[in-house]
């Protein structure tokens, strides 16, 4: 979906006195899902990383290779 619809959508629900109650349960689920995937993406790309890069954020290739077995949902 085009960004100008996500606004106008926001707008919509802004102009609103308040969220319909379903709204705060899914805004809550997608914060959830985007963290998860946040996760996910960090640590493949962690797992993808030269060990010359590990060394610039000062991580050992166990100390990535722990994290990178972490599930999604774990922080």
């Amino acid at each position: 979906m085009p960004p100008s619809l996500h606004a106008a959508k926001l707008a919509r629900l802004n102009d609103q006195a308040r969220l319909p109650s379903g709204a705060h349960v899914l805004i809550a689920m997608a914060l959830v899902v985007t963290k998860w995937d946040r996760y996910r993406r960090t640590r493949k790309t962690l797992r993808n990383l030269e060990q010359h890069q590990l060394e610039d954020v000062g991580l050992s290739r166990h100390d990535a290779f722990i994290e990178t077995q972490k599930p999604f949902w774990k922080d």
